[in-house]
């Protein structure tokens, strides 16, 4: 619901299209957002030019903001110059970086065909961007006998087994997962070991 709400503010203020990843960590975002073109989504992906867009480079690197036409990094391939052909003119690159250990990031890229970014609205992308990055983050309530018992979940043994090997009663993991899933905001014991997974918690 959060993410809806934002995401038409975000349009509002990059009525050209935007693209936010979020709690990218060593694999991928936890969840992303591409409302740039179609067109350009198709030219980009095809051409592969991830590896070399000089502003996801930027937001890889930095933690911050940045308007498109400050940054000072290479183009060879001339992504932005594309861009523009596709109405994105004018962009701004928001990147922040968690302040915890779990290294992962969220952030940005916001265009406009008709004018720079002002700083205030830049600003207001920024304060949205982290709220987004800090409804995400992961829980940090569960108990390492939560964790082990979605662990072991995860590995496909039984409740019976998990008891087993744990010397505990069915019962002690039933409130152990179900305590879990409560935590992670899960729908069902699978639900929740893909969250925690996910989260990199297991």
């Amino acid at each position: 619901m959060q993410q809806a709400a934002e995401g038409r503010e975000f349009s509002a203020i990059a009525p050209a299209g935007y693209y936010i990843a979020l709690r990218v960590g060593f694999a991928f975002p936890i969840a992303e957002t591409n409302a740039l073109p179609e067109a350009w989504i198709d030219r980009y992906t095809q051409r592969g030019f991830m590896l070399f867009d000089p502003v996801m480079q930027w937001l890889y690197g930095n933690a911050g903001t940045i308007r498109w036409s400050e940054i000072a990094l290479p183009d060879p391939l001339g992504i932005l110059i594309e861009a523009a052909g596709h109405g994105l003119i004018y962009g701004a690159a928001i990147s922040c970086a968690s302040t915890g250990t779990e290294g992962q990031r969220s952030f940005g890229s916001f265009a406009r065909s008709d004018r720079e970014f002002t700083d205030d609205e830049i600003g207001l992308l920024g304060q949205k961007l982290r709220r987004l990055h800090e409804a995400t983050a992961p829980p940090t309530n569960l108990t390492e006998a939560e964790l082990e018992a979605l662990r072991m979940v995860r590995e496909g043994l039984l409740l019976k087994e998990i008891a087993g090997r744990l010397g505990v009663s069915e019962g002690a993991i039933k409130q152990r997962l179900k305590n879990a899933k409560l935590k992670l905001g899960a729908k069902t014991i699978s639900h929740g070991v893909s969250i925690a997974a996910r989260h990199g918690l297991i």
